[in-house]
């Protein structure tokens, strides 16, 4: 499916079906083989704001707060100064704004995720089709089925 060797990103959606440990969650780690990828998979610093927010959210108890600090501490995180992050958010903000009609816009976080995607040239695993818009343009996106878990690649 991804290549060998090549860099994932884990969407914010991607975290919540790992961490319920539903079926679905299940398949997507398996499909990728997030264990035991010779790459750690990447996440934003933005989905990890995301994230805890979510917790909060939606009252996860201890045990699914447990299940997502151990699932961060096999994550690589990426910040918004390394490799080239900061100019492709701009030019990825500037095609949405530009490009995209504006009456479908795309939420600040999800182009700051686009674009740590992009700059280190990594497939970015979501649930989320808004991300569909840069593909294959700016991204290497794998989209998964989020009632089935069945991904599907859509790349440069």
């Amino acid at each position: 499916m991804i290549p060998s060797g090549a860099l994932l990103l884990l969407d914010t959606n991607i975290l919540v079906h790992l961490i319920r440990g539903r079926a679905i969650g299940r398949r997507i780690a398996a499909d990728h083989n997030l264990q035991d990828r010779a790459e750690k998979p990447l996440i934003s610093i933005i989905t990890v704001g995301e994230i805890h927010a979510l917790t909060r959210k939606l009252a996860w108890g201890p045990a699914k707060r447990q299940s997502l600090a151990d699932l961060l501490t096999n994550l690589v995180i990426v910040h918004p100064q390394q490799r080239g992050i900061v100019e492709r958010y701009a030019e990825i903000d500037f095609y949405c704004e530009k490009e995209l009609k504006p009456a479908e816009p795309m939420g600040q976080n999800d182009i700051w995720i686009a674009a740590s995607a992009a700059a280190l040239d990594a497939y970015l695993l979501t649930a989320d089709t808004d991300f569909l818009r840069l593909a294959p343009r700016y991204l290497q996106l794998v989209i998964v089925d989020p009632q089935t878990g069945e991904s599907q690649i859509v790349s440069k």
